[in-house]
């Protein structure tokens, strides 16, 4: 993660991405022996709206967006062993 320090025994990270904050925060607890562990998810827009995107979408072109972009590297190294070799190589 890009952005991590640790301050009296706890230890943060946070990172960014395009619409969503994250941050991870781990720490000992001092009055038991037990440790601490909290993820912080912050999306802009909200996850309302992203939810809201969701049930406009189309659930066919989402999965068949889903395999092509699983099946394209495939397809292209399948290309380049089916071309002739160069000669003079």
């Amino acid at each position: 993660m890009p952005d991590r320090h640790v301050e009296n025994e706890t230890t943060r990270a946070t990172a960014r991405l395009p619409g969503l904050a994250i941050e991870i925060v781990h720490r000992r607890l001092p009055d038991a022996d037990a440790e601490q562990i909290s993820i912080n998810l912050q999306a802009t827009p909200s996850f309302e709206a992203f939810g809201r995107f969701l049930e406009t979408a189309s659930p066919f072109a989402f999965w068949a967006r889903a395999v092509e972009m699983t099946w394209i590297p495939w397809l292209a190294a399948a290309r380049h062993l089916a071309l002739p070799p160069k000669r003079g190589e």
